[in-house]
């Protein structure tokens, strides 16, 4: 093909999923052009709820890049008053917030994956984002010079710099040659949609049963968003996937956990095995591609720590090419998109095990492991920090590592 053919831009985003979406407009806001390459048509299907929760610092980092679009999260998301936990059927913990100032961002908003896409593409095409849709990427290579990546089609596109926010499969990372690492857990688990009643709802509260009796003592999760509710169930050693995951498996044992009429109000079932992986490296060995969200790692649920973790790789992956675009040479250049790597990839590894840490908590069948959830829910009556650390430990660790600023 002659080099005439070969379709040139400053910067490409690989994926057009949440992340790669922010990373657009990071570029944006960082005054680059930003052109966008997905595999799938404009108008593609999105089923489920998929990443439904955005912490307080997610909402501040999507209003920094596109002032108003941590606010349009939020007032189209939802925000629970209350949260429960209980065990074997006994409640041990309970909170209250109070009502989120209408001024200011709320701690987190719950909405579907499919409306935070929405509001992230308009903001996008008011931003001059460019996308090239149906163009599945073939392979990528890196040199001293640039990036070169080859649809499917055959055709050519070249880069200086590309964010690479494929996803779980990312053909970007593996063009690159970067490996994932970490344990790769057994636990299945069950995410399934209702839509709410909305002429007889349910009280919005977020619900968290270890050992829920009505389902031999699997645990179970209830998480409200715009519009209805996520219900994830953990399934025991033993247990069939496609049994309990089956839109016929879920009408058995969803009635036993929640009114019967949201048997006939599924909107989406999926069944998944998580993975506890982080790439080697988020930057190939020439410093022309930077990974962001499940291309660059893939956590266990806990703590909404993916999709929340992505969007700070996105920003920072986009403000570091553009101090690589305005250094003074190639060694300074190569090493702002090292620095933003390396930075990212701490976030990673600590997000990591801390979706690791919560996982054994909630779930390690260690009779050391069961002995501490027995005694604490035993104890929460008298003493409530241990109801604390039950409510708490799906959710890991809360504080992070001095180095996971996003500041610029």
């Amino acid at each position: 093909m002659g080099q005439a053919n070969v379709k040139r831009r400053p910067v490409l985003v690989v994926g057009a999923g949440p992340i790669g979406l922010t990373a657009a407009l990071a570029l944006r806001r960082f005054g680059l052009p930003a052109t966008v390459i997905e595999a799938e048509p404009k108008d593609r299907l999105r089923p489920g709820s998929r990443a439904i929760y955005f912490h307080k610092a997610t909402l501040k980092h999507l209003e920094d890049i596109y002032p108003g679009l941590g606010e349009t999260f939020a007032k189209h998301g939802v925000v629970w008053p209350v949260k429960r936990t209980l065990f074997r059927g006994k409640e041990v913990y309970v909170k209250r917030y109070p009502s989120p100032d209408p001024k200011a961002l709320p701690p987190f908003t719950s909405l579907p994956q499919v409306e935070a896409e929405k509001f992230l593409y308009n903001a996008c095409l008011e931003a001059g984002v460019e996308f090239i849709w149906e163009t599945p990427v073939r392979e990528v290579h890196t040199d001293e010079e640039g990036v070169t990546m080859i649809a499917e089609s055959g055709e050519r596109w070249t880069c200086d710099y590309m964010i690479a926010a494929d996803g779980a499969r990312s053909t970007v990372r593996k063009s690159v040659d970067i490996e994932m690492e970490g344990p790769r857990t057994k636990d299945y688990f069950v995410v399934v949609d209702v839509k709410e009643d909305e002429a007889d709802p349910l009280p919005l509260e977020r619900v968290f049963h270890y050992q829920h009796p009505a389902v031999d003592g699997r645990n179970v999760l209830f998480v409200p968003f715009a519009g209805g509710w996520r219900i994830d169930l953990q399934l025991l050693d033993g247990d069939d996937p496609e049994q309990f995951g089956s839109v016929e498996g879920v009408k058995q044992w969803l009635p036993k956990v929640m009114p019967e009429k949201y048997a006939d109000r599924i909107t989406w079932v999926s069944t998944y095995r998580f993975f506890q992986v982080v790439a080697e490296s988020l930057t190939d060995r020439h410093h022309r591609v930077l990974l962001a969200g499940e291309a660059a790692h893939l956590f266990a649920p806990f703590g909404a720590r993916g999709m929340n973790s992505g969007v700070p790789d996105a920003i920072m992956a986009a403000k570091a090419i553009r101090a690589a675009l305005d250094a003074a040479n190639r060694e300074e250049a190569k090493a702002a998109i090292a620095a933003a790597a390396n930075e990212r990839l701490i976030a990673a590894r600590y997000n990591r095990d801390c979706a690791g840490i919560a996982l054994e908590h909630i779930q390690g069948s260690a009779p050391a492991a069961n002995m501490k959830r027995e005694v604490a829910a035993s104890l929460a009556p008298i003493l409530p920090r241990l109801g604390k650390w039950l409510d708490e430990g799906p959710y890991g660790p809360r504080s992070g590592p001095p180095q996971l600023s996003t500041k610029y």
